[in-house]
């Protein structure tokens, strides 16, 4: 299985990490780019691991749904 996807993950995560120092303007420049690079990574992603995403968002959302 490559792990390509992992590079645009982890920086998304970084960059989100970075964005809680710095001043609004940028903050906002750099969360943009996270999502996007989140996103990015979840379409690169293999289909097991989002399988495994989508069953879990629809437990969760089950249980939810419940309460």
């Amino acid at each position: 299985m490559p792990l390509f996807f992992l590079i645009p993950l982890f920086t998304g995560l970084a960059t989100g990490y970075l964005s809680k120092k710095c001043d609004r303007e940028i903050a906002y420049l750099i969360g943009l780019f996270t999502i996007i690079s989140l996103i990015f990574s979840l379409i690169l992603a293999p289909w097991q691991i989002q399988l495994m995403l989508l069953i879990l968002a629809l437990v969760s959302s089950n249980r939810l749904l419940q309460e």
